[in-house]
C-alpha cells in the first residue's frame, strides 16, 4: 500500500530554512489523497515534545506524505524520527486493515 523514501540531507537544503545542523526528509506514497490525508490527519495531533530541540513539517500532495525533520543534535533526531515512524505504521497498518471495510 505504501511505499517510504528516506534521504538525510545536509544543512542548508534549498526547499526548507534550517536553523540546525542534522536534517532528514521522509516520503511516503500512500497512492491516494485521501489515505495520505486521513495519516497526516492522526500525526498531526502529536507535536513534538522538544520544539526547542527538534522540529517536524508534513505537506500532503498526489498522495504521498512528505516529512521534513531539523534537530539540534543527532540523537533528537534520531529519536523523533523513530518515535514518528511507529505511529506511522500503526496508522498505516489500520487503514490496510480497516480501510476499505469502513468504505464500503
Amino acid at each position: 500500500m505504501a511505499a517510504a523514501t528516506v534521504a538525510s540531507m545536509p544543512s542548508g537544503v534549498p526547499d526548507y530554512q534550517s536553523q540546525w545542523e542534522f536534517s532528514c526528509d521522509f516520503e511516503v506514497d500512500f497512492q491516494s489523497q485521501e489515505n495520505a490525508s486521513i495519516v497526516y490527519a492522526a500525526l498531526a495531533v502529536d507535536k513534538e515534545l522538544q520544539p526547542d530541540k527538534v522540529r517536524r513539517q508534513m505537506t500532503v500532495s498526489d498522495g504521498k506524505l512528505s516529512v521534513h525533520f531539523e534537530a539540534a543534535e543527532a540523537r533528537f533526531l534520531r529519536a523523533s524520527f523513530s518515535a514518528f515512524v511507529d505511529i506511522l505504521t500503526l496508522a498505516t497498518k489500520t487503514i490496510e486493515e480497516f480501510g476499505q471495510k469502513m468504505i464500503s
